[in-house]
């Protein structure tokens, strides 16, 4: 397997990131190779003052970076030889297996689908995060931020996607998909949420348990799949960040709340492009790198995109 980092991307970037590398190199398997791009002489230098063997990686020279200040377009055209770019050109051509950043969100986006391209079929692509559920495991949810207002057409898509990740990255056979709603009712909810709801409950080849409420994202007893648009998803997941924070500070830990620690969650991947694509959190340390490269293993050795490509019609 090979794997792409952007050595560049995150507010700690390059020696967060390559503590991230040196960290997922203990676990990885002898087969997998980290492909690294960014600066190669600062690269090198850092594992020789570490006494990491410089060999087991590919190293890909870039000698830009696309900040995450940049405008996502524009920098993508203009800088060429960033790594965020060259990353994603190893990845059209097949050279990696996925590719992973923690840097520029929109640059990442502007890569996943303009580069690589959308698949056939897919209206809009999506964001999905994890969502830890009161058994110990993982629900899933999406979108979490990428499509404020969309259309019922692709909130039933979201739920396809949702059903294929859910089967093939977290092991649940069938998994049961729930429309995030203002209540329980079928006939809850504005325009969007009704006239999607009506979509899904037409669906043969998803398990649609209904609508759910806020409350019942993390019950197993209810559902693995949440769908949502990205404004609500977004606000979900922001504020269980924000929760898990406060305990933190009033010195509360806990084995469920723990879950919600993007370090342990690693990165959002995006999906419905043509490939392997994972966006880190911006403030990710060492432990949040090696998380989102394990995360990129995943995912892409599900062939996650073919999979989709195979469920969209």
């Amino acid at each position: 397997m090979n794997i792409g980092i952007d050595i560049n991307g995150g507010d700690f970037a390059p020696d967060a990131v390559l503590d991230g590398v040196v960290l997922a190199l203990e676990v990885l398997d002898k087969d997998d190779r980290m492909f690294l791009f960014g600066n190669e002489e600062y690269i090198r230098k850092y594992f020789a003052n570490r006494s990491v063997d410089a060999g087991v990686f590919e190293i890909v020279n870039c000698s830009e970076t696309l900040a995450m200040g940049d405008d996502p377009v524009k920098s993508f055209l203009e800088k060429k030889d960033s790594s965020i770019v060259k990353g994603f050109y190893y990845l059209k051509q097949g050279l990696i297996d996925g590719f992973a950043s923690a840097g520029n969100t929109g640059a990442m986006m502007v890569g996943a689908t303009k580069v690589i391209g959308v698949l056939e079929g897919i209206i809009r692509p999506c964001l999905s995060s994890i969502c830890p559920n009161n058994k110990g495991g993982n629900n899933l949810m999406l979108d979490v931020g990428l499509n404020a207002d969309p259309k019922p057409e692709v909130l039933v898509q979201y739920a396809l996607i949702g059903k294929v990740y859910a089967q093939y990255v977290m092991g649940i056979e069938n998994p049961r998909i729930g429309l995030l709603n203002i209540g329980a009712e079928d006939s809850k909810g504005n325009l969007t949420a009704k006239a999607t709801f009506k979509l899904l409950k037409e669906l043969n080849n998803i398990n649609f348990v209904g609508n759910i409420e806020g409350g019942d994202c993390s019950d197993t007893e209810k559902v693995d799949v949440i769908v949502t648009d990205g404004f609500v998803g977004n606000i979900y997941l922001k504020h269980a960040e924000s929760m898990y924070s406060i305990l933190r500070q009033r010195g509360i830990n806990d084995p469920f709340f723990e879950n919600y620690n993007y370090e342990n969650v690693g990165g959002t991947p995006a999906l419905g492009v043509n490939g392997t694509v994972i966006i880190g959190h911006g403030k990710s340390n060492g432990k949040a790198i090696k998380n989102m490269i394990l995360q990129t293993k995943a995912v892409a050795a599900a062939r996650l995109h073919e999979k989709i490509a195979s469920i969209i019609k």
